[in-house]
């Protein structure tokens, strides 16, 4: 492309002169531009869609060897997201997570180093390709006591136990928005001659705006990942990964992208990942102009309700990339840096500082007054904005929150939905533990996943089924020191805390104890009450 046309999407545009030139179809798909229901049986508003949902023909290009108007729209969305080559990704992020690496593990056995609370799509990549896993531990916001991302120490202590390993893979940010500076992570991994990727699903927004952090491609990652549906403006399943510098073999990329996406990819998705970036392209910082007031308009009513907390960090860092100092900038990790120094602020993270209601029970409530929250857990629930919030939407949960608060004044709230909940205070949110401390309540959080054990030992991953006659169920508290032969994932929010051929520690063992009684629900699992776990049996090897 000779000329970058921030204005122009290619791709909706093809779309809309096919529909206006009415040609007729003989070609898929088979519902014929929506004419298969114009008899007795009706698409409703699918109609309309249908007009739009093309295939590979003349002058609508190709999304696996683009040469129109498809490459078009990827070289403009690379000039909008700071890349050097993007992709568009019709089956969401985890396209890209299992693109990335199997990319990366481009043989069955070789070696990634990963943060252990990772999404399900990257353990399904490490399936796919085979991949020994070494899990590192992600740092732990003393405050909030959630977990967010490893510091740069612990990746630089990895990549020097395991020098074979192929690359290095974070999660950045967080469900809850939360994030640290990914600049040191980046300096390490190119010192070792490794790429870094990130799943920054959460975060397609980042750096388009002063008031948002850096972007990880602005920190220096190589291949990142991000879901345009979730915090911009496409649809539903539209993603696109990012692409620099010298570390990634993008022929490679481009042959795995073919594998895992499908051959008929859906192009009204295509065509609103082009409408998404051009939304943010042309118009610039002032696109994020309406949702961030809305997001202050609900900040400074929660100054008025002193009901209720928000999550943010210490001593915010919004925008900063590499700020690390000089330690950092000569390749050593700058030694204690915060776990949590940035905070998306369409992620409103909300809590019940007097400690009556939960989570789950204010994510209830919200609900029953027609607020919709993202998600919630056992202590706060997460309110996604974006560039599409009104304050006047803000102003209306704001209403909500404050009929909640006159309704539970009286301590006739539901109790907490957990034991872990009930040890929960309001101190705990304002006070910092002592030095090697943790408190209980973040200790049996399902939402952390964590060991004394900064970095794992090496975890095959491979499609193989677990065989049966090779496993045996026991008993959860005699578990230590056996090998898991099978997943156990606490839920919400699904992130695995052991893994199949992952020997159980003492650590763990007593971690799921107290899950377990603290009222967790458990999945992937035999016995979802988690009495039992399944563990490969001596006699058949495989504890050798």
């Amino acid at each position: 492309m000779d000329r970058i046309l921030p204005g122009r999407a290619p791709v909706y545009e093809m779309l809309e002169q096919y529909r206006m030139k009415g040609n007729i179809s003989y070609h898929v798909p088979g519902h014929k531009n929506g004419e298969a229901y114009r008899g007795s049986e009706t698409a409703g508003f699918l109609s309309e869609v249908m007009g739009y949902d093309v295939t590979e023909i003349t002058g609508t290009d190709d999304l696996h060897h683009p040469e129109g108007v498809i490459r078009e729209a990827q070289e403009l969305a690379a000039d909008c997201f700071g890349a050097e080559e993007s992709f568009f990704l019709v089956g969401g992020s985890t396209a890209g997570n299992l693109a990335l690496i199997l990319t990366v593990c481009s043989e069955p056995g070789m070696t990634l180093i990963l943060q252990r609370n990772v999404h399900k799509s990257v353990i399904h990549g490490l399936m796919l390709a085979g991949v020994q896993a070494i899990f590192i531990e992600p740092q732990i916001d003393p405050l909030s006591g959630l977990a967010v991302a490893p510091a740069a120490e612990a990746v630089q202590a990895a990549l020097a136990a395991y020098p074979e390993a192929a690359a290095v893979l974070v999660t950045m940010p967080n469900y809850y928005g939360m994030g640290s500076d990914l600049a040191p992570l980046a300096r390490v991994c190119h010192t070792s001659g490794v790429p870094l990727l990130v799943d920054e699903a959460h975060g397609a927004h980042y750096g388009q705006h002063p008031a948002l952090p850096a972007g990880a491609l602005m920190c220096g990652a190589d291949g990142v990942v991000q879901s345009t549906h979730k915090m911009l403006a496409a649809l539903t399943m539209g993603a696109m990964l990012h692409v620099q510098g010298p570390w990634l073999d993008r022929a490679l990329l481009r042959q795995r992208l073919a594998m895992v996406q499908s051959s008929s990819p859906s192009y009204p998705v295509m065509a609103s990942l082009d409408l998404a970036r051009r939304l943010v392209h042309s118009q610039g910082a002032g696109a994020f102009t309406a949702g961030l007031a809305a997001v202050d308009v609900l900040r400074r009513g929660l100054a008025t309700l002193p009901r209720y907390g928000l999550l943010q960090p210490a001593a915010p860092l919004q925008g900063v990339c590499g700020g690390a100092g000089s330690a950092a900038a000569a390749g050593t990790p700058p030694q204690g840096q915060a776990a949590y120094s940035t905070q998306d602020p369409f992620k409103a993270v909300i809590y019940d500082a007097a400690g009556g209601l939960g989570g789950f029970e204010l994510q209830r409530r919200l609900e029953e007054k027609g607020m919709v929250p993202e998600m919630s857990d056992d202590r706060h629930v997460v309110l996604a904005f974006s560039l599409g919030s009104k304050a006047e939407d803000a102003q209306q949960l704001l209403a909500a929150l404050r009929e909640i608060a006159e309704e539970t004044s009286g301590g006739s709230a539901n109790p907490p939905e957990s034991t872990a909940k009930q040890e929960l205070s309001t101190e705990y949110l304002h006070t910092e533990p002592a030095e090697g401390q943790v408190q209980a309540s973040v200790k049996y959080s399902t939402w952390n996943n964590f060991a004394n054990d900064l970095i794992s030992s090496p975890v095959l991953f491979s499609m193989k089924p677990v065989n049966p006659l090779e496993t045996e169920g026991v008993r959860l508290e005699y578990s230590a020191g056996r090998t898991a032969a099978e997943m156990v994932i606490p839920y919400p929010p699904g992130i695995p805390l052991l893994y199949p051929g992952e020997r159980i520690s003492e650590h763990i063992c007593n971690r799921l104890i107290n899950l377990r009684q603290g009222g967790a629900k458990f999945q992937a699992c035999a016995d979802p009450a988690l009495q039992h776990i399944q563990v490969y049996n001596i006699k058949k090897g495989g504890d050798a």
